[in-house]
């Protein structure tokens, strides 16, 4: 079999996938009078085999990967990986599917705490009473480059990935090598929390502790409408509430959120993050 008939095999197999398993993963929800109706993100959208129709925007096709590309907005080759990556089944063949890459963490250099502590208590205006539990249990570290390293938290509180924030007056963010942010996510630990906020970073997520005691913080690491594990935390009895940035994207990705999940309210801050709204009143 030679490479570009194996690629045509792959794609024929994820195009197959049924739409319904296509839109579930994307959190969409079924209508409860008609079954061939889905409420998304992106409108309302009827399903009939393998074509589907999306009357809120005059748009249809046909297949998975069709619309993958229209729910993501995506392109082709975008759509196939996302597809792998959720169906993994269906894009397998003779060769074993590449394994995800492996998280690498920053390694820890504990000599650039004071500085790390000086950007985050000074310019930040984050409690210590806040960041040194964090700082204790290694949640919060500072790498050789001097960068904040806030640690996602999987099951088990494995770390699954983390955010890398710059300390320095230059602007400066990313993910380590390998996050993955649909297994778990950075938070501080609250008993019995009064509400869940999901905030756009960690930083956020500390700021927004700050300005709401007794609220379970929750970073998404960006601004994503529909984490995978969010659906779990929907279904439980607190609260929950998205907290994302006074602006645009942040405006736009609350009401795909709320749309996908009706229970979830929007929180949002009076200057433009959590962060800014913490220094404001410090």
């Amino acid at each position: 079999m030679t490479l570009s008939s194996e690629a045509r095999r792959r794609t024929d197999r994820l195009r197959a996938v049924a739409l319904e398993a296509v839109l579930r993963v994307c959190g969409a929800r079924q209508d409860r009078y008609d079954k061939a109706k889905w409420h998304t993100a992106r409108g309302v959208i009827s399903v009939t085999g393998a074509k589907f129709m999306n009357w809120s925007r005059s748009f249809g096709g046909g297949g998975a990967i069709d619309l993958a590309m229209h729910l993501g907005e995506l392109d082709f080759k975008g759509a196939l990986e996302w597809l792998a990556r959720h169906f993994p089944h269906c894009a397998l063949s003779d060769s074993p599917a590449a394994p995800p890459p492996e998280l690498a963490l920053p390694p820890r250099d504990d000599q650039r705490l004071p500085a790390l502590r000086r950007y985050l208590l000074g310019e930040r205006r984050l409690p210590a009473a806040l960041l040194e539990p964090l700082v204790a249990c290694g949640t919060l570290y500072c790498d050789t480059r001097g960068n904040a390293v806030f640690l996602l938290l999987g099951k088990e509180e494995a770390p699954v990935g983390a955010e890398l924030r710059g300390t320095t007056s230059r602007p400066w963010r990313a993910m380590a090598p390998g996050s993955r942010k649909d297994l778990g996510y950075f938070s501080l630990p609250v008993t019995h929390p009064s509400a869940i906020i999901l905030c756009e970073s960690a930083i956020d997520a500390v700021s927004c502790l700050a300005l709401h005691p007794g609220t379970l913080s929750i970073s998404t690491a960006g601004a994503r409408h529909n984490p995978l594990w969010l659906s779990s935390l929907t279904r439980t009895a607190t609260p929950v509430y998205c907290g994302f940035d006074a602006d645009h994207t942040g405006d736009t990705m609350a009401r795909a959120m709320i749309e996908l999940h009706p229970g979830v309210r929007r929180l949002r801050p009076s200057r433009k993050d959590w962060n800014d709204e913490l220094r404001a009143r410090r």
